[in-house]
């Protein structure tokens, strides 16, 4: 009796991590995924591992990238334009949309407005386009450099501690949203510690000790940064953790020029 309910826990384990990794490339990228009629995707076993996932998805479209641009090499930086825009096309501009709910939602609180019916209204505003142009700019030129200078580890390893810094933010923070309250939930402490654990692993292998250092500076700006949009808008959804995890590559990026390169 006993081999046969571990034998089934087994299973469960199997399919919520197998479902789970699925459903990390179908949200977070445009990457296609399939699923039958019969796949629970809202059982906390199937969320958590989704979480457990999503730095892989950031190295994945990272590599994806760094594969076009080795194509493209020859072009010099229209190349590595075109491969920048491709990795930000991979995740749908899903975190630069979140920018522009922000910026517009901030601008409207500054008038009195419900910043959270702003950031739910689906139309956008000026502030928050321009405000996404410029990290758009910012996103592509990070990019570029990196590429430009062959650091593709260094890039993979910013598209991973940016992950993993969100995935500390769901396990602490409360949020003003049912799916990410769901997904808050169902993220366990084993899940957050085994996420760390095995892509700590695989950044120490690509960076070395760079990727601790990088990993501090990333989750030091992704907990200063969502304590100020809070303090700003009195609340964190989802937006506001695209707008983090944006924010958070974009001077990861410029940290490495500067630093290592």
């Amino acid at each position: 009796m006993l081999k046969g309910w571990l034998r089934v826990l087994h299973k469960n384990l199997f399919i919520n991590l197998y479902l789970g990794f699925k459903f990390a490339f179908s949200y977070f990228s445009i990457l296609p995924m399939k699923f039958s009629n019969s796949d629970d995707l809202s059982s906390k076993g199937v969320l958590a591992s989704m979480l457990l996932f999503f730095p892989l998805v950031g190295a994945v479209l990272g590599s994806l990238s760094i594969g076009l641009f080795l194509v493209l090499e020859g072009l010099s930086w229209y190349g590595a334009v075109a491969s920048a825009l491709f990795y930000m096309m991979l995740y749908g501009f899903l975190h630069t949309e979140a920018v522009i709910d922000v910026a517009d939602a901030i601008y409207a609180s500054h008038s009195g407005k419900d910043a959270y019916q702003v950031i739910k209204d689906p139309t956008i505003g000026a502030m928050g386009m321009l405000w996404a142009m410029g990290f758009v700019l910012l996103k592509v030129s990070g990019i570029v450099f990196l590429f430009m200078h062959s650091a593709f580890y260094e890039f993979i390893s910013v598209l991973i501690v940016s992950r993993l810094t969100l995935l500390a933010l769901f396990y602490s923070q409360t949020f003003k949203s049912s799916f990410v309250t769901q997904l808050k939930e169902a993220f366990t402490r084993i899940y957050l510690l085994v996420s760390f654990m095995l892509f700590t692993i695989l950044g120490l292998v690509l960076i070395e000790l760079h990727f601790i250092a990088l990993l501090l500076m990333g989750l030091i700006l992704a907990f200063g940064i969502v304590k100020f949009l809070n303090a700003k808008l009195d609340f964190i959804n989802g937006d506001v953790l695209g707008t983090v995890l944006e924010s958070v590559e974009i001077a990861l990026m410029l940290m490495v020029a500067l630093l290592w390169i």
